[in-house]
C-alpha cells in the first residue's frame, strides 16, 4: 500500500498522536501518528526516487490507475462520507455530496491528463520548434479541512494524472478520511508515488521547506499561504496557493427580496459557513431592505442544528471550538461597535461546537466581521442606498476568491464583473458554474491556478525544443 502512515516523532509535536475528535459530541473518533521532521524527509527522498518512473509512465496507462481507484472510491462512498462528516461535522448529505464531487474532479482528471499537451511553433522551414509539459516532480498537497476529500482529491488527482508524483499533508483536524481517500486511491500505484503523512502545522511547514520539494499545493489560510510563498521564494518550488476569503454579496434594488435572502442564507450558512467562497459581506439596497431581512431572518431561523447522523439536521456544527471562538469574538466585537442582532449569535449549551445561524445588520467596515475572515454561519449585512455605494463597498476588502451580484440590472452585472477585484464573480446564484472553471485568486486570497484544467499547466513545467537537420557531410 502506497499511502503510507509515518511513524511519530516527538522533535516535531509534543504528542505522539493526534486525536480526532466529532464536534458534534466532543468524542475521540480516531488517532493518527503525527511525522517529525525524519519522517518528512523519508517520505521526500521516497517520492524523489518513485518519481522518474511514474513521470515514463505513459498518460494512458497512469490514467487507466486513476480511473480504477475512482472505481474503488465511488464504491465506498458511504464509508467515506461518514469519516469525513465523523470528523468534520457535515451533515452526511452535504459530506456524500462533497465526496461524489471529489470523485467526480478525479475523473476529470484522470480524462484530461492524456490530452494535455503542448504546442508548435513557426520556426524556420527546415527546423521543427515544440513547446513540451513536463512533470514537474516532488508535490506536496497540502489541504484543508472544510472539504477535505473533496480537495485531497483535486490537488492529488491533477498532479498524478501529469506525471508528478505526491506527499499529502491533510489538516490535523481531519486526517481520517484523507488517510481514507490515499489509501484506496494508491493502492495500485507503484511505491513512493502517493503518500500521506500527518501532524500540525509544523509537519507541514517542514514538508513545504523540504529542499527536494517542487512544487507546493495549499488550500487554506491566507496567513499559511503567505509564509508558504516564502519558504518557495528560498527554495525555488513552485506554489499554487488558495487562501482565504471575505466574499462580498450586493443585493440590488429591483429583485425579489425573498429569493435574494434565500440566495445569502444559501451562501452564508452552508456547511455552517465553512466555506471558501462563503457569503461573508452582504451589502443590500434600502428599496428592498426590510423585506430582504426579514425574509434573512426567517432563512436563519428554519436551520435545524443537528449531528452528522440526524436526518433532521440542516446545518451541523462548526469544526471546534477554537473555529466558534473565532465567530464569538467576531459577533461580540460587531455587537460593542453598533451592530444588531437580527437572529442568532447566542452560542447553545451543551456539547460540541455548535453555533446559530446568525444575521447582523448596521455592520461597518470597521468591525473584525466585515475585514476578517469569520468563516462560521454570520451574515454580516449593511444597508445602502445605491448600488454604487454598494459595488464600492464590496470592493474593499484585502481578500479576493469571489463575489457575488443579485441583480435585474444588465449594466450593474456589467459593471460588477468588470470592477470586482476577485477572482470568481457569480451573477444572480452564489453557487454552481460549469466544471472545468479557473480563475486567479484576487489580492490576499492566493496565487496560481489551483483548478480547472489549467491546473495541470501549473503542475508541469514547459520546455521549447527547436530541432534543426545536421548538415551532411561533404561528398569525397
Amino acid at each position: 500500500m502506497t499511502a503510507t502512515l509515518s511513524p511519530p516523532a516527538d522533535a516535531l509535536s509534543p504528542a505522539d498522536v493526534l486525536e480526532v475528535h466529532d464536534p458534534a459530541t466532543g468524542e475521540v473518533v480516531g488517532t493518527v501518528p503525527v511525522a517529525g521532521e525524519q519522517e518528512v524527509a523519508d517520505a521526500v527522498a521516497r517520492a524523489v526516487a518513485a518519481a522518474p518512473g511514474w513521470a515514463r509512465t505513459s498518460p494512458g496507462d497512469r490514467a487507466a490507475l486513476l480511473k480504477a481507484g475512482a472505481r474503488r472510491l465511488r464504491a465506498r462512498v458511504d464509508e467515506i462520507a461518514e469519516v469525513q462528516s465523523r470528523e468534520g461535522g457535515k451533515p452526511l448529505g452535504d459530506s456524500r455530496g462533497g465526496v461524489e464531487a471529489g470523485i467526480g474532479t478525479l475523473e476529470q482528471y484522470a480524462e484530461l491528463g492524456p490530452l494535455h499537451r503542448g504546442r508548435s511553433l513557426q520556426g524556420g522551414w527546415g527546423a521543427t520548434d515544440l513547446v513540451v509539459h513536463e512533470p514537474r516532480g516532488v508535490v506536496a498537497v497540502l489541504t484543508p479541512w472544510n472539504d477535505p476529500v473533496a480537495i485531497v482529491l483535486q490537488g492529488a488527482a491533477a498532479a498524478l494524472a501529469v506525471g508528478d508524483v505526491v506527499v499529502l499533508k491533510p489538516s490535523e483536524r481531519t486526517p481520517l478520511c484523507g488517510q481514507l481517500v490515499a489509501e484506496v486511491l494508491g493502492e495500485d500505484l507503484p511505491p513512493g508515488v502517493l503518500q500521506v503523512l500527518h501532524g500540525d502545522g509544523r509537519t507541514g511547514a517542514a514538508l513545504a521547506a523540504s529542499p527536494d520539494v517542487d512544487v507546493v499545493y495549499h488550500v487554506g489560510s491566507s496567513v499559511t499561504g503567505r509564509a508558504i510563498a516564502e519558504v518557495c521564494a528560498r527554495t525555488g518550488a513552485h506554489a499554487v496557493l488558495e487562501g482565504g476569503g471575505k466574499d462580498p454579496c450586493v443585493v440590488d434594488a429591483g429583485v425579489d427580496p425573498v429569493w435574494a435572502a434565500e440566495q445569502v442564507a444559501m451562501g452564508a450558512f452552508a456547511n455552517a459557513g465553512q466555506i471558501c467562497v462563503s457569503v461573508e459581506r452582504v451589502y443590500v439596497h434600502a428599496d428592498v431592505a426590510e423585506p430582504f431581512l426579514q425574509a434573512l431572518v426567517a432563512q436563519a431561523e428554519s436551520r435545524r442544528l443537528g449531528g452528522w447522523d440526524d436526518p433532521a439536521t440542516t446545518m451541523g456544527p462548526m469544526v471546534d471550538r477554537t473555529q466558534r471562538g473565532v465567530v464569538e469574538a467576531h459577533v461580540a466585537d460587531a455587537v460593542r461597535q453598533g451592530a444588531t442582532v437580527l437572529a442568532g449569535g447566542v452560542t447553545p449549551e451543551g456539547p460540541g461546537a455548535f453555533y446559530p445561524a446568525t444575521v447582523l445588520t448596521g455592520c461597518t467596515d470597521d468591525m473584525a466581521v466585515v475585514r476578517e475572515e469569520t468563516f462560521g454561519p454570520v451574515a454580516a449585512v449593511a444597508v445602502v442606498d445605491s448600488f454604487d455605494a454598494a459595488l464600492e463597498a464590496a470592493k474593499r476588502s484585502a481578500y479576493g476568491l469571489a463575489g457575488t451580484v443579485l441583480t435585474a440590472d444588465m449594466e450593474h452585472a456589467q459593471r460588477a464583473v468588470r470592477e470586482l477585484p476577485v477572482g470568481t464573480v457569480k451573477v444572480n446564484a452564489v453557487f454552481g458554474g460549469a466544471p472545468g472553471g479557473a480563475a486567479h485568486p484576487g489580492p490576499g486570497s492566493g496565487q496560481g491556478l489551483g483548478y480547472g484544467p489549467e491546473l495541470l499547466d501549473e503542475l508541469t513545467r514547459c520546455k521549447v525544443v527547436h530541432w534543426e537537420p545536421a548538415p551532411r557531410p561533404a561528398a569525397g
